[in-house]
């Protein structure tokens, strides 16, 4: 069918025996319709295959039904192997769905993706934004909350800015997991931190370093970025600073994965020689060799959760400034 042949909001009216305009406010979800009016204008568009036109509906309700899922990374970073931000991105789009929303995942890996995010998201171009994998003092959620957009991040805005947010229990997670190898009687436990320009790589590393201090341990820290690759240097490191680290936290999964693959080329033994936990518990995480015990958090449900709670602002309705999901120790053979 032509752009032409389309029926138009006229021909349902005619149909349905009803205005323009009746038409239009019953296609644009308005209640002060009588219902039985709404079934005839409803009873047309089926009749006569009427498709709204999504931009003129826009401009109407003010509303774009799409909701923006922002993630400052790289796309190598996004569609890796981790699992984390698919399961983010899962978990948004299952709850879009059910709203009946669509949701448009923007990149900004770079200062040049970052400007085109904000020009796309100040034109109110979708009805809000979700933020995840947020890095620095990024001053974005911020500005756009400022300026009415209905606006939620996971995990605390480093710069301080009045948005709510959805995180995991980061530092209670690694806490389990401390005390758990204090309890195996490892007393030379290292950590491969996160990115401490992120607040999951600050709060776990701040889970590891109290919790060690408490018991009167020593702090054994390199850093990475929670890739294999900077997983693989933290290791090496380690065991060139402590040749004698008998247990190691990795603030993810993929840096534990590249400390027992590290480990087993130095020739040490795991669990026997050095205990290796990680965080995330991804998939893979139960393959590894030995399978890995590791901090899981529930990735998907944090996606569904913010997104939740933007509908909910969005609607009007009140929500938690800060909502935090729960952490669980997941013990397999690798401690």
């Amino acid at each position: 069918m032509t752009t032409a042949q389309r029926p138009t909001l006229e021909a349902v009216a005619r149909r349905a025996g009803v205005s323009r305009a009746t038409v239009s406010r019953v296609v644009n979800g308005s209640t002060t319709v009588a219902e039985s009016i709404q079934q005839a204008v409803r009873r047309a568009v089926e009749e006569l295959g009427y498709v709204p036109n999504l931009a003129a509906r826009s401009l109407v309700t003010q509303r774009t039904d799409s909701v923006a899922l922002v993630m400052p990374e790289a796309a190598t970073r996004v569609f890796s192997d981790d699992q984390v931000f698919p399961g983010i991105i899962r978990g948004a789009a299952q709850e879009l769905e059910a709203a009946d929303k669509q949701l448009v995942l923007m990149l900004a890996g770079s200062p040049a993706g970052h400007e085109r995010v904000e020009r796309y998201t100040t034109g109110r171009h979708v009805d809000g934004v979700l933020f995840a994998s947020l890095h620095g003092e990024d001053p974005l959620p911020g500005k756009l909350a400022r300026l009415g957009i209905p606006v939620v991040c996971s995990g605390r805005p480093l710069d301080g800015a009045d948005v709510p947010y959805v995180d995991v229990d980061h530092v209670g997670g690694v806490t389990r997991a401390i005390r758990y190898l204090i309890e195996q009687g490892r007393r030379r436990i290292a950590t491969i931190a996160g990115p401490q320009d992120m607040v999951a790589g600050i709060e776990r590393f701040d889970g590891y370093r109290d919790t060690v201090a408490a018991a009167g341990l020593p702090t054994l820290v390199a850093y990475g970025d929670f890739t294999r690759e900077s997983g693989t240097a933290a290791m090496r490191q380690l065991l060139a600073e402590h040749p004698d680290v008998d247990a190691v936290f990795a603030a993810s999964d993929l840096m534990a994965h590249a400390a027992l693959r590290t480990l087993r080329e130095a020739g040490k033994r795991v669990p026997q020689d050095v205990a290796v936990i990680g965080f995330d518990d991804i998939e893979t995480a139960a393959y590894t060799e030995p399978p890995l015990t590791t901090i899981r958090q529930p990735i998907v449900e944090l996606g569904r959760a913010m997104t939740r709670q933007l509908l909910r602002i969005a609607a009007g309705e009140p929500v938690e400034h800060a909502l935090m999901l729960s952490t669980e120790l997941v013990v397999r053979e690798s401690a």
